[in-house]
Protein backbone atom coordinates (compact mmCIF):
# COMPACT_ATOMS: atom_id res chain seq x y z
CA UNK A 1 0.00 0.00 0.00
CA UNK A 2 1.10 3.88 -0.89
CA UNK A 3 0.50 6.76 1.63
CA UNK A 4 0.94 9.73 0.78
CA UNK A 5 2.25 13.40 1.98
CA UNK A 6 2.74 16.54 0.31
CA UNK A 7 6.27 16.70 0.70
CA UNK A 8 8.77 13.74 1.13
CA UNK A 9 12.07 14.67 2.17
CA UNK A 10 14.82 11.90 1.67
CA UNK A 11 17.44 12.74 4.40
CA UNK A 12 16.54 13.65 8.59
CA UNK A 13 20.01 14.91 9.02
CA UNK A 14 20.03 18.69 9.66
CA UNK A 15 19.52 20.00 6.22
CA UNK A 16 16.26 17.53 5.75
CA UNK A 17 15.43 18.19 9.31
CA UNK A 18 15.31 22.08 8.94
CA UNK A 19 13.54 22.02 5.70
CA UNK A 20 10.91 20.34 7.24
CA UNK A 21 10.64 22.69 10.30
CA UNK A 22 10.88 25.69 8.32
CA UNK A 23 8.49 24.50 5.04
CA UNK A 24 6.13 23.64 8.38
CA UNK A 25 5.76 27.58 9.82
CA UNK A 26 5.29 28.31 6.25
CA UNK A 27 2.58 26.34 5.40
CA UNK A 28 1.39 24.68 8.43
CA UNK A 29 -1.14 22.46 6.74
CA UNK A 30 1.10 20.59 4.79
CA UNK A 31 1.64 17.21 5.36
CA UNK A 32 5.38 16.49 5.61
CA UNK A 33 7.16 12.96 5.75
CA UNK A 34 11.00 12.76 6.80
CA UNK A 35 12.96 9.51 5.79
CA UNK A 36 15.89 9.34 7.90
CA UNK A 37 18.21 6.24 7.14
CA UNK A 38 19.80 6.43 10.51
CA UNK A 39 18.16 5.05 13.79
CA UNK A 40 17.67 7.46 16.30
CA UNK A 41 19.15 9.31 18.86
CA UNK A 42 22.28 10.14 16.62
CA UNK A 43 25.19 9.57 19.46
CA UNK A 44 26.75 12.80 21.21
CA UNK A 45 30.47 13.97 20.15
CA UNK A 46 31.25 11.51 17.07
CA UNK A 47 27.63 11.86 15.19
CA UNK A 48 29.24 14.05 12.31
CA UNK A 49 31.43 16.85 11.17
CA UNK A 50 30.27 20.23 10.31
CA UNK A 51 30.32 21.51 13.50
CA UNK A 52 31.07 25.57 13.19
CA UNK A 53 28.38 28.11 11.92
CA UNK A 54 29.23 31.61 10.86
CA UNK A 55 26.72 34.20 10.43
CA UNK A 56 23.73 33.55 8.14
CA UNK A 57 23.83 30.06 9.41
CA UNK A 58 23.64 30.72 12.81
CA UNK A 59 21.00 33.31 12.02
CA UNK A 60 19.19 30.55 10.49
CA UNK A 61 19.11 28.15 13.18
CA UNK A 62 19.07 30.88 15.70
CA UNK A 63 16.29 33.40 14.67
CA UNK A 64 14.61 32.10 11.20
CA UNK A 65 13.71 29.01 12.93
CA UNK A 66 13.32 30.07 16.40
CA UNK A 67 15.91 27.72 17.96
CA UNK A 68 17.97 30.05 19.89
CA UNK A 69 17.27 29.04 23.21
CA UNK A 70 18.12 25.39 22.24
CA UNK A 71 21.71 26.94 20.80
CA UNK A 72 22.73 29.13 23.88
CA UNK A 73 21.84 26.56 26.36
CA UNK A 74 23.10 22.99 24.63
CA UNK A 75 25.93 24.10 22.13
CA UNK A 76 29.13 26.88 22.87
CA UNK A 77 29.33 30.29 21.66
CA UNK A 78 31.71 30.76 18.94
CA UNK A 79 34.75 33.24 19.64
CA UNK A 80 35.20 34.19 15.86
CA UNK A 81 37.67 32.28 13.37
CA UNK A 82 41.34 32.69 14.49
CA UNK A 83 44.59 31.37 12.55
CA UNK A 84 47.93 30.95 13.70
CA UNK A 85 50.88 30.80 11.25
CA UNK A 86 52.29 27.54 13.30
CA UNK A 87 53.99 25.58 10.53
CA UNK A 88 56.17 23.28 12.26
CA UNK A 89 56.62 25.87 15.22
CA UNK A 90 57.29 24.54 18.62
CA UNK A 91 55.58 28.26 20.16
CA UNK A 92 52.20 29.13 19.25
CA UNK A 93 52.77 32.58 20.92
CA UNK A 94 55.83 33.35 18.48
CA UNK A 95 53.76 33.56 15.03
CA UNK A 96 51.27 35.50 13.41
CA UNK A 97 47.90 35.32 14.87
CA UNK A 98 44.75 36.34 13.40
CA UNK A 99 41.10 37.14 14.74
CA UNK A 100 39.21 39.08 17.68
CA UNK A 101 39.97 39.92 20.84
CA UNK A 102 36.83 40.39 22.26
CA UNK A 103 33.35 38.93 20.70
CA UNK A 104 31.26 40.99 17.96
CA UNK A 105 28.08 41.58 18.29
CA UNK A 106 26.82 38.88 16.05
CA UNK A 107 26.97 35.36 17.48
CA UNK A 108 27.88 32.26 15.73
CA UNK A 109 27.87 28.65 17.42
CA UNK A 110 30.13 25.52 18.07
CA UNK A 111 27.74 22.81 17.27
CA UNK A 112 27.36 19.37 18.69
CA UNK A 113 25.64 17.60 15.58
CA UNK A 114 24.53 14.32 17.27
CA UNK A 115 22.81 17.11 20.15
CA UNK A 116 21.34 19.24 17.69
CA UNK A 117 19.90 16.65 14.96
CA UNK A 118 18.31 14.60 17.95
CA UNK A 119 16.63 17.93 19.42
CA UNK A 120 15.29 19.19 15.61
CA UNK A 121 13.97 15.41 15.41
CA UNK A 122 11.54 15.85 18.50
CA UNK A 123 11.47 19.31 17.84
CA UNK A 124 10.12 18.03 14.71
CA UNK A 125 7.74 15.38 15.69
CA UNK A 126 6.31 17.57 18.07
CA UNK A 127 4.73 19.70 14.99
CA UNK A 128 3.55 17.07 13.72
CA UNK A 129 6.08 16.43 10.90
CA UNK A 130 6.29 12.46 10.39
CA UNK A 131 9.94 11.52 10.72
CA UNK A 132 10.79 7.77 9.80
CA UNK A 133 14.04 6.07 10.68
CA UNK A 134 15.74 4.14 9.90
CA UNK A 135 14.45 4.25 6.79
CA UNK A 136 16.57 3.65 3.54
CA UNK A 137 15.06 4.69 0.54
CA UNK A 138 15.31 1.72 -2.13
CA UNK A 139 13.87 3.51 -5.49
CA UNK A 140 12.32 6.70 -6.41
CA UNK A 141 10.18 6.98 -9.47
CA UNK A 142 9.76 10.73 -10.74
CA UNK A 143 6.25 12.14 -12.14
CA UNK A 144 5.73 12.14 -15.50
CA UNK A 145 7.06 16.92 -15.95
CA UNK A 146 4.14 17.28 -18.51
CA UNK A 147 1.24 16.04 -16.03
CA UNK A 148 1.02 19.28 -13.40
CA UNK A 149 -0.86 16.93 -11.29
CA UNK A 150 0.95 13.59 -11.16
CA UNK A 151 2.93 12.47 -8.09
CA UNK A 152 6.43 11.66 -7.46
CA UNK A 153 6.33 7.92 -5.72
CA UNK A 154 9.52 7.08 -3.25
CA UNK A 155 10.13 3.69 -2.04
CA UNK A 156 11.99 2.61 1.04
CA UNK A 157 12.49 0.03 3.65
CA UNK A 158 11.51 1.15 7.44
CA UNK A 159 13.51 -1.18 9.84
CA UNK A 160 13.17 -4.05 7.73
CA UNK A 161 9.52 -3.53 6.30
CA UNK A 162 9.04 -2.13 2.42
CA UNK A 163 6.71 0.51 2.24
CA UNK A 164 6.68 3.60 -0.50
CA UNK A 165 4.73 7.14 -0.05
CA UNK A 166 3.92 9.45 -2.65
CA UNK A 167 4.05 13.14 -2.74
CA UNK A 168 3.87 16.38 -5.15
CA UNK A 169 7.39 17.29 -3.93
CA UNK A 170 10.26 15.25 -3.24
CA UNK A 171 13.22 16.90 -1.64
CA UNK A 172 16.55 14.80 -1.77
CA UNK A 173 18.55 16.04 1.47
CA UNK A 174 20.67 12.47 1.76
CA UNK A 175 23.76 14.49 2.19
CA UNK A 176 26.97 12.60 0.19
CA UNK A 177 24.38 9.63 -1.13
CA UNK A 178 23.05 12.14 -3.25
CA UNK A 179 20.29 9.90 -4.14
CA UNK A 180 18.72 12.49 -7.17
CA UNK A 181 21.77 13.62 -7.99
CA UNK A 182 22.66 9.97 -8.83
CA UNK A 183 19.76 8.86 -10.03
CA UNK A 184 20.17 12.04 -12.66
CA UNK A 185 23.32 12.44 -13.47
CA UNK A 186 23.85 16.00 -11.83
CA UNK A 187 27.51 15.60 -10.18
CA UNK A 188 29.79 18.10 -11.51
CA UNK A 189 33.51 18.19 -10.67
CA UNK A 190 34.79 21.74 -9.47
CA UNK A 191 38.53 21.05 -10.12
CA UNK A 192 39.32 21.43 -6.21
CA UNK A 193 40.88 18.89 -5.23
CA UNK A 194 42.07 18.95 -1.54
CA UNK A 195 41.19 16.04 0.91
CA UNK A 196 40.32 15.74 4.78
CA UNK A 197 41.13 13.73 7.83
CA UNK A 198 39.06 13.99 11.24
CA UNK A 199 38.77 12.62 14.39
CA UNK A 200 37.13 13.85 17.93
CA UNK A 201 39.04 12.84 21.00
CA UNK A 202 37.53 13.13 24.59
CA UNK A 203 39.65 15.75 25.69
CA UNK A 204 39.90 20.13 25.49
CA UNK A 205 42.67 21.48 22.95
CA UNK A 206 43.03 24.70 24.44
CA UNK A 207 46.01 26.30 22.66
CA UNK A 208 46.36 28.71 25.72
CA UNK A 209 47.79 25.95 27.64
CA UNK A 210 50.45 26.10 25.00
CA UNK A 211 51.86 28.75 26.51
CA UNK A 212 52.63 30.80 29.46
CA UNK A 213 53.39 34.33 28.43
CA UNK A 214 51.06 36.62 30.39
CA UNK A 215 51.64 38.99 27.08
CA UNK A 216 50.71 36.76 24.98
CA UNK A 217 47.47 35.72 26.99
CA UNK A 218 46.43 38.78 27.57
CA UNK A 219 45.78 39.79 24.09
CA UNK A 220 42.23 38.29 24.32
CA UNK A 221 39.34 37.95 26.52
CA UNK A 222 40.87 36.13 29.17
CA UNK A 223 40.27 32.02 28.60
CA UNK A 224 38.26 32.55 25.32
CA UNK A 225 40.73 31.23 22.39
CA UNK A 226 39.46 27.67 23.03
CA UNK A 227 36.05 28.65 22.19
CA UNK A 228 37.66 29.88 18.40
CA UNK A 229 37.52 27.42 15.46
CA UNK A 230 40.70 27.58 15.63
CA UNK A 231 42.86 27.31 12.39
CA UNK A 232 46.46 25.91 12.17
CA UNK A 233 47.68 27.34 9.03
CA UNK A 234 50.66 26.42 6.92
CA UNK A 235 51.83 25.84 2.59
CA UNK A 236 49.04 23.98 1.36
CA UNK A 237 47.03 23.03 4.63
CA UNK A 238 45.18 23.89 7.77
CA UNK A 239 44.13 22.12 11.13
CA UNK A 240 40.88 23.00 12.77
CA UNK A 241 40.33 22.80 16.46
CA UNK A 242 36.47 22.93 17.00
CA UNK A 243 35.25 22.65 20.63
CA UNK A 244 32.09 20.88 21.23
CA UNK A 245 29.69 21.32 24.70
CA UNK A 246 29.80 17.02 25.32
CA UNK A 247 33.47 17.72 26.41
CA UNK A 248 35.35 16.76 23.18
CA UNK A 249 37.23 18.61 20.58
CA UNK A 250 36.94 18.08 16.90
CA UNK A 251 40.19 18.25 15.08
CA UNK A 252 40.38 17.81 11.27
CA UNK A 253 43.94 17.78 8.92
CA UNK A 254 42.67 19.96 5.24
CA UNK A 255 45.24 19.46 2.72
CA UNK A 256 45.72 20.16 -0.76
CA UNK A 257 46.19 16.81 -2.15
CA UNK A 258 48.97 17.97 -4.72
CA UNK A 259 51.25 18.84 -1.27
CA UNK A 260 50.43 16.91 1.21
CA UNK A 261 48.70 13.54 -0.55
CA UNK A 262 45.93 11.98 1.82
CA UNK A 263 47.92 8.91 1.95
CA UNK A 264 50.36 10.81 4.74
CA UNK A 265 47.25 11.05 7.07
CA UNK A 266 44.67 8.06 5.99
CA UNK A 267 45.17 6.53 9.62
CA UNK A 268 45.24 8.27 13.32
CA UNK A 269 49.15 7.22 13.63
CA UNK A 270 49.82 8.78 10.26
CA UNK A 271 48.10 11.71 11.23
CA UNK A 272 49.73 12.21 14.38
CA UNK A 273 53.21 11.31 12.53
CA UNK A 274 51.89 13.84 10.22
CA UNK A 275 51.00 16.80 13.11
CA UNK A 276 54.30 16.06 14.68
CA UNK A 277 55.90 17.69 11.62
CA UNK A 278 53.56 20.62 10.72
CA UNK A 279 51.99 21.12 14.08
CA UNK A 280 54.21 20.26 16.88
CA UNK A 281 52.63 21.23 19.61
CA UNK A 282 49.07 19.63 18.79
CA UNK A 283 50.89 16.83 18.57
CA UNK A 284 52.52 16.60 21.47
CA UNK A 285 49.55 17.28 23.02
CA UNK A 286 47.96 14.63 21.61
CA UNK A 287 50.44 12.20 22.59
CA UNK A 288 51.14 13.09 25.72
CA UNK A 289 47.55 12.66 26.71
CA UNK A 290 47.70 9.02 25.08
CA UNK A 291 43.97 8.93 24.73
CA UNK A 292 42.41 6.88 21.56
CA UNK A 293 39.98 8.97 19.36
CA UNK A 294 36.60 8.36 19.58
CA UNK A 295 36.31 7.87 15.61
CA UNK A 296 38.45 8.32 12.79
CA UNK A 297 37.35 9.45 9.40
CA UNK A 298 38.61 10.57 6.08
CA UNK A 299 37.27 12.04 2.28
CA UNK A 300 38.91 11.95 -0.64
CA UNK A 301 38.47 15.78 -3.15
CA UNK A 302 35.13 16.22 -0.83
CA UNK A 303 34.45 19.14 -2.85
CA UNK A 304 31.71 19.33 -5.15
CA UNK A 305 28.98 20.79 -7.83
CA UNK A 306 25.41 19.96 -9.02
CA UNK A 307 24.44 20.68 -12.70
CA UNK A 308 20.72 21.60 -10.82
CA UNK A 309 19.39 21.61 -7.40
CA UNK A 310 15.87 23.27 -8.08
CA UNK A 311 13.44 21.90 -11.08
CA UNK A 312 10.14 22.85 -12.18
CA UNK A 313 9.10 19.26 -12.00
CA UNK A 314 8.75 19.65 -8.58
CA UNK A 315 11.46 18.37 -7.17
CA UNK A 316 14.45 20.09 -5.21
CA UNK A 317 18.13 19.17 -3.52
CA UNK A 318 19.54 20.70 -0.33
CA UNK A 319 23.07 20.59 1.97
CA UNK A 320 25.58 18.11 1.05
CA UNK A 321 23.23 16.12 -1.42
CA UNK A 322 23.96 19.72 -3.96
CA UNK A 323 27.09 21.00 -3.42
CA UNK A 324 30.01 21.28 -0.84
CA UNK A 325 32.37 23.86 -1.15
CA UNK A 326 35.55 23.86 1.38
CA UNK A 327 35.09 23.47 5.52
CA UNK A 328 37.85 26.75 6.10
CA UNK A 329 34.99 29.27 6.56
CA UNK A 330 32.34 26.96 7.45
CA UNK A 331 29.88 27.61 4.45
CA UNK A 332 27.66 24.02 5.14
CA UNK A 333 24.74 25.49 7.20
CA UNK A 334 24.72 28.50 5.25
CA UNK A 335 24.08 27.07 2.30
CA UNK A 336 21.60 24.39 3.97
CA UNK A 337 20.05 28.17 4.90
CA UNK A 338 20.09 29.79 1.18
CA UNK A 339 18.61 26.54 -0.32
CA UNK A 340 16.05 25.67 1.85
CA UNK A 341 14.85 29.21 1.63
CA UNK A 342 14.35 29.00 -1.48
CA UNK A 343 12.63 25.10 -1.51
CA UNK A 344 10.15 26.10 0.92
CA UNK A 345 9.25 29.75 -1.03
CA UNK A 346 8.82 27.04 -4.33
CA UNK A 347 6.44 24.57 -2.58
CA UNK A 348 4.88 27.53 -0.74
CA UNK A 349 3.81 28.93 -3.91
CA UNK A 350 3.02 25.98 -5.65
CA UNK A 351 0.55 25.11 -2.39
CA UNK A 352 -0.93 28.58 -3.23
CA UNK A 353 -1.63 27.26 -6.74
CA UNK A 354 0.83 29.90 -8.06
CA UNK A 355 2.97 29.04 -10.75
CA UNK A 356 6.69 27.86 -9.15
CA UNK A 357 8.40 27.04 -12.26
CA UNK A 358 9.75 30.68 -13.14
CA UNK A 359 10.84 30.76 -9.41
CA UNK A 360 12.64 27.14 -9.93
CA UNK A 361 15.24 28.30 -12.76
CA UNK A 362 15.90 31.35 -11.49
CA UNK A 363 16.51 30.21 -7.90
CA UNK A 364 18.62 27.68 -9.49
CA UNK A 365 20.63 30.37 -11.25
CA UNK A 366 20.84 32.63 -8.08
CA UNK A 367 22.03 29.21 -5.65
CA UNK A 368 24.17 28.15 -8.27
CA UNK A 369 26.06 32.17 -8.71
CA UNK A 370 26.43 31.65 -4.70
CA UNK A 371 28.40 28.53 -5.35
CA UNK A 372 30.61 29.75 -7.90
CA UNK A 373 31.39 33.14 -6.06
CA UNK A 374 32.37 31.48 -3.01
CA UNK A 375 34.19 28.92 -4.49
CA UNK A 376 37.00 31.56 -5.67
CA UNK A 377 37.61 31.57 -2.04
CA UNK A 378 39.31 28.17 -2.03
CA UNK A 379 40.13 27.23 -5.21
CA UNK A 380 43.77 27.40 -5.89
CA UNK A 381 44.00 28.89 -2.33
CA UNK A 382 45.97 26.73 -0.31
CA UNK A 383 49.49 28.10 -0.96
CA UNK A 384 48.38 31.23 0.50
CA UNK A 385 47.99 29.98 3.64
CA UNK A 386 51.54 29.45 4.00
CA UNK A 387 52.38 32.91 3.47
CA UNK A 388 51.00 35.31 7.01
CA UNK A 389 50.87 38.39 5.78
CA UNK A 390 48.96 37.29 2.19
CA UNK A 391 46.86 35.58 4.58
CA UNK A 392 45.77 38.54 6.87
CA UNK A 393 45.05 40.40 3.61
CA UNK A 394 42.87 37.54 2.15
CA UNK A 395 40.99 37.01 5.57
CA UNK A 396 40.16 40.91 6.02
CA UNK A 397 38.83 40.52 2.23
CA UNK A 398 36.48 37.30 2.61
CA UNK A 399 34.95 38.50 5.59
CA UNK A 400 33.75 41.82 3.82
CA UNK A 401 32.70 40.81 0.99
CA UNK A 402 30.78 37.96 2.85
CA UNK A 403 29.24 40.39 5.37
CA UNK A 404 29.06 43.11 2.81
CA UNK A 405 27.06 41.25 -0.03
CA UNK A 406 25.25 37.13 0.56
CA UNK A 407 24.74 38.39 4.62
CA UNK A 408 23.30 41.55 3.44
CA UNK A 409 20.61 39.30 0.81
CA UNK A 410 19.87 36.66 4.10
CA UNK A 411 19.71 38.56 7.08
CA UNK A 412 17.49 41.54 5.05
CA UNK A 413 15.72 38.47 3.69
CA UNK A 414 16.06 39.75 0.40
CA UNK A 415 16.75 36.05 -0.97
CA UNK A 416 13.60 35.52 -2.74
CA UNK A 417 12.88 39.37 -3.47
CA UNK A 418 13.22 39.44 -7.22
CA UNK A 419 12.47 43.16 -6.71
CA UNK A 420 15.47 43.93 -4.08
CA UNK A 421 17.90 41.68 -6.71
CA UNK A 422 16.56 43.23 -9.75
CA UNK A 423 17.62 47.01 -7.77
CA UNK A 424 20.95 46.12 -6.68
CA UNK A 425 21.81 43.90 -9.68
CA UNK A 426 24.63 46.27 -10.91
CA UNK A 427 26.03 46.76 -7.71
CA UNK A 428 26.32 43.19 -6.81
CA UNK A 429 27.68 41.88 -10.00
CA UNK A 430 30.34 44.35 -9.71
CA UNK A 431 30.80 43.10 -6.03
CA UNK A 432 31.18 39.69 -7.44
CA UNK A 433 33.66 40.57 -10.49
CA UNK A 434 35.88 42.19 -7.99
CA UNK A 435 36.01 39.53 -5.72
CA UNK A 436 36.88 37.24 -8.18
CA UNK A 437 39.66 39.49 -9.71
CA UNK A 438 40.88 40.16 -5.72
CA UNK A 439 41.36 35.87 -5.40
CA UNK A 440 43.39 35.77 -8.74
CA UNK A 441 45.70 38.76 -7.50
CA UNK A 442 46.00 37.08 -3.61
CA UNK A 443 47.28 34.12 -5.22
CA UNK A 444 50.35 35.78 -7.56
CA UNK A 445 51.10 37.34 -4.62
CA UNK A 446 51.91 34.45 -2.05
CA UNK A 447 53.72 32.94 -4.68
CA UNK A 448 56.32 36.40 -5.16
CA UNK A 449 56.32 38.43 -1.65
CA UNK A 450 58.85 37.38 0.62
CA UNK A 451 57.37 35.97 3.78
CA UNK A 452 57.21 37.72 7.37
CA UNK A 453 55.66 35.62 10.28
CA UNK A 454 55.86 38.16 13.51
CA UNK A 455 54.66 37.67 16.66
CA UNK A 456 51.73 39.53 16.65
CA UNK A 457 47.84 39.52 16.88
CA UNK A 458 45.96 41.09 14.13
CA UNK A 459 43.16 42.44 16.29
CA UNK A 460 39.89 42.38 13.93
CA UNK A 461 37.80 43.17 16.88
CA UNK A 462 40.12 46.55 17.07
CA UNK A 463 39.12 47.58 13.10
CA UNK A 464 36.02 49.92 13.84
CA UNK A 465 34.60 49.60 10.28
CA UNK A 466 35.24 45.73 10.50
CA UNK A 467 33.26 45.52 13.95
CA UNK A 468 30.58 47.87 12.61
CA UNK A 469 29.77 45.99 9.30
CA UNK A 470 28.90 42.88 11.81
CA UNK A 471 27.37 44.98 14.00
CA UNK A 472 25.31 46.28 10.83
CA UNK A 473 23.58 42.46 10.19
CA UNK A 474 21.06 43.09 12.51
CA UNK A 475 19.65 46.13 11.14
CA UNK A 476 16.03 45.96 9.48
CA UNK A 477 16.50 47.94 6.30
CA UNK A 478 13.39 48.94 4.23
CA UNK A 479 14.30 48.94 0.31
CA UNK A 480 16.21 52.01 0.23
CA UNK A 481 18.12 51.41 3.12
CA UNK A 482 18.98 48.19 1.77
CA UNK A 483 19.64 49.80 -1.63
CA UNK A 484 22.28 52.43 0.21
CA UNK A 485 23.81 49.49 2.04
CA UNK A 486 24.72 47.29 -1.00
CA UNK A 487 25.99 50.08 -2.70
CA UNK A 488 28.34 51.09 0.53
CA UNK A 489 29.30 47.69 0.59
CA UNK A 490 30.74 47.67 -2.77
CA UNK A 491 32.48 51.12 -2.12
CA UNK A 492 34.29 50.12 1.08
CA UNK A 493 35.24 46.91 -0.93
CA UNK A 494 36.71 49.01 -3.85
CA UNK A 495 39.13 51.03 -1.02
CA UNK A 496 39.71 47.57 0.55
CA UNK A 497 41.13 46.26 -2.98
CA UNK A 498 43.10 48.95 -3.61
CA UNK A 499 44.73 49.39 -0.45
CA UNK A 500 45.78 45.68 -0.41
CA UNK A 501 47.13 46.17 -3.82
CA UNK A 502 48.91 49.21 -2.52
CA UNK A 503 50.31 46.90 0.65
CA UNK A 504 51.62 44.63 -1.60
CA UNK A 505 52.85 46.88 -3.62
CA UNK A 506 55.34 48.66 -0.46
CA UNK A 507 56.46 44.96 -0.28
CA UNK A 508 56.67 43.48 -3.32
CA UNK A 509 58.42 45.86 -6.06
CA UNK A 510 56.82 45.76 -9.30
CA UNK A 511 53.49 44.02 -8.39
CA UNK A 512 51.12 46.67 -9.01
CA UNK A 513 51.64 46.88 -12.84
CA UNK A 514 50.75 43.15 -12.55
CA UNK A 515 48.14 43.15 -14.90
CA UNK A 516 46.35 41.35 -12.06
CA UNK A 517 46.92 43.82 -10.07
CA UNK A 518 45.53 46.47 -12.66
CA UNK A 519 42.67 44.70 -13.02
CA UNK A 520 41.81 44.81 -9.33
CA UNK A 521 42.13 48.47 -9.42
CA UNK A 522 40.24 48.77 -12.58
CA UNK A 523 37.53 47.34 -11.28
CA UNK A 524 38.17 49.05 -8.20
CA UNK A 525 37.95 52.37 -9.95
CA UNK A 526 41.17 53.14 -7.83
CA UNK A 527 44.53 54.10 -7.53
CA UNK A 528 46.75 52.39 -4.96
CA UNK A 529 45.93 53.77 -1.54
CA UNK A 530 49.28 55.01 -0.48
CA UNK A 531 48.23 54.11 2.98
CA UNK A 532 46.34 51.24 4.77
CA UNK A 533 43.23 53.19 6.86
CA UNK A 534 41.02 50.13 6.55
CA UNK A 535 43.52 47.48 7.55
CA UNK A 536 45.36 49.31 10.24
CA UNK A 537 45.01 46.41 12.22
CA UNK A 538 46.04 47.51 16.07
CA UNK A 539 48.82 45.03 16.46
CA UNK A 540 50.03 43.66 20.09
CA UNK A 541 53.02 42.33 20.05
Amino acid sequence: MTESSDVVIMGGGLAGLTCALQLRARCPDLSIRVLERRGTPAPVAVHKVGESTVEIGAHYYADVLGLAEHLKGEHLRKFGFRFFSSDGLEAIDAVQEIGVSRYLTVPSYQIDRGIFENFLVGRARDAGIDVQAPATVTGIDLADERDPDALHRVRYDLAGVPGSCSARWIVDASGRAGLLKRKLDLHEPNGHDVNAVWFRVPQRIDVEAWSDSQRWLGRCEKGQRWRSTNHLVGDGYWVWLIPLSSGFHSIGIVADAARHPLAQMSSYDKALAWLAVHQPQLAAQLRDDGTAPADFAYLRRFSYGCRDVFSSARWAITGEAGYFLDPFYSPGSDFIAISNTYIVDMIARDHRREAHAPYARLYNQLVRSFYDNTLTLYQDQYGIFGHPQVLAAKVIWDYAYYWGSLCQLFFQRRLTDLVALGRNRADLLAINALNGAMQHFLRLWARAAPKDNQPRLLDQAGLPWFSELNRGLLDTLDDDAFAARIHASRVQLETVAAEIVGQAARGCAGCADWPQAQRVLALARREPAPADELLRYPMTA
